[in-house]
């Protein structure tokens, strides 16, 4: 756990008398779900440099070693963890579907309330009619909830455009968001979202579109990190998905994939194929697919927040994905039709009342594991020597506290790449 150097280091900050929880414990490209711990180490502290940890361990260890501090922090026995990471929102966005809840709850139906023009099609007139500025501030709202609920990463897809103008209006929010909150964000193509009513009766045209025009246009603005679809019975094909799958393939991007959310078509099979970071949703995911997943090191991203808020009675399957120790990772689904939800402490609690998770794996699912379904794994998501000094404080008295309760943020301060942002 040491990193007992033979120069004296001169760290920029110090923790001490804080417990702390590193999730990497027993974490091996090998041995991941089985092995999983919280890794934890009372009495311990925690030095960094230039942004990154560069000592962690416990406080006996430290007495050990000559070093000098900048500013040190006295922990008062709380806990660190990673910073928590949502990996899958969509939160920038015009409008609202409040009018959609009403309606769903006085008994109209989903056809009803498309033919009366909601349904995502109302968020794309929203978001197309928005100014750059509307949305960027509607947005900020959303993700400063996030954050001060210990949220140093997230994802934000794009997807309630479907042209290429909003489309790239949307990942310039996205990127803006970056430069004035201290948060981490990886900008997610989902042009393959819906299919726009100019493309209405021809689906593949609009891939083609989105092939041809709208990807590499958007990747040479350098507003993209990786590329989704919605593949769904209400969405793309297999073979349409397989299409952006090959355009984001050319252009060097890796890929992930809504899938068997409402139907087993297959995507995550496919998606295994071009070695996606995530199949998200899942419900309806059949062994062969998780299978495909777990040898193709993907992770799967579970969302229940959505399962909540549609009602939802078809639970992921937990146990595949654990028999074949495929990562699992959980996030808010933010976004205006299916979850309207801005909290991921509360994803904390859902995911182990709904999809009975171990708070354990509850925490390992906005941390290590959401890492992995953005990429980050090589720098975030654990309290390791050389990984970003990402670090929440809380106010608790063991780690299972964080999933157990919500509504009292027991956050108490938050590190974004050695600096004190909370």
């Amino acid at each position: 756990m040491t990193n007992i150097q033979i120069d004296k280091p001169c760290w920029d900050i110090l923790w001490i008398n804080v417990n702390i929880v590193t999730m990497a414990s027993g974490e091996t490209k090998t041995e991941r779900e089985d092995s999983l711990d919280y890794g934890i180490v009372k009495n311990a502290a925690v030095a960094v440099l230039n942004g990154k940890i560069a000592w962690l361990g416990s406080l006996k260890d430290l007495a050990g070693v000559q070093y000098s501090v900048k500013q040190l922090i006295e922990g008062k026995n709380q806990w660190l963890t990673p910073g928590l990471i949502d990996c899958h929102t969509h939160i920038v966005y015009g409008g609202n579907r409040a009018n959609e809840f009403e309606m769903r709850l006085q008994g109209k139906s989903y056809e009803e309330i498309a033919n009366a023009g909601g349904g995502i099609i109302s968020t794309v007139a929203a978001t197309r009619n928005a100014t750059e500025q509307e949305l960027f501030e509607s947005a900020k709202k959303r993700l400063t909830a996030l954050h001060n609920e210990g949220v140093t990463s997230v994802e934000i897809k794009s997807g309630y455009g479907l042209d290429l103008v909003s489309e790239t209006k949307m990942l310039r929010v996205a990127k803006q968001l970056a430069d004035v909150l201290p948060v981490t964000v990886k900008k997610t193509f989902l042009g393959a979202h819906a299919i726009p009513t100019q493309y209405q009766n021809n689906s593949q045209g609009y891939i083609d579109d989105i092939c041809n025009n709208m990807l590499p246009d958007i990747a040479a603005k350098g507003l993209v990190d990786a590329v989704d679809v919605f593949c769904e019975n209400i969405g793309f094909t297999l073979k349409e998905t397989e299409h952006v799958f090959e355009a984001a393939a050319k252009l060097n991007l890796p890929v992930k994939i809504h899938a068997e959310q409402l139907s087993n078509m297959k995507g995550a099979k496919l998606a295994a194929k071009y070695k996606a970071l995530s199949a998200d949703h899942l419900e309806y995911i059949c062994e062969d697919g998780v299978k495909a997943m777990s040898e193709a090191n993907m992770t799967a991203v579970l969302l229940p927040g959505a399962y909540y808020f549609l009602r939802e009675s078809k639970l992921p399957p937990m146990g595949l994905l654990r028999k074949y120790k495929v990562p699992m990772a959980i996030a808010t689904d933010s976004n205006p039709g299916s979850s309207p939800i801005t909290s991921i402490q509360l994803m904390l609690n859902m995911a182990c009342t709904l999809f009975k998770f171990t708070p354990l794996e509850a925490l390992a699912g906005v941390t290590i594991n959401a890492a992995k379904a953005l990429g980050l794994d090589d720098s975030k998501g654990k309290l390791a020597v050389g990984y970003d000094a990402d670090i929440a404080c809380w106010d608790i008295e063991q780690p299972a506290e964080l999933a157990y309760q919500f509504g009292v943020n027991p956050l108490t301060s938050l590190m974004k790449e050695g600096r004190i942002v909370i």
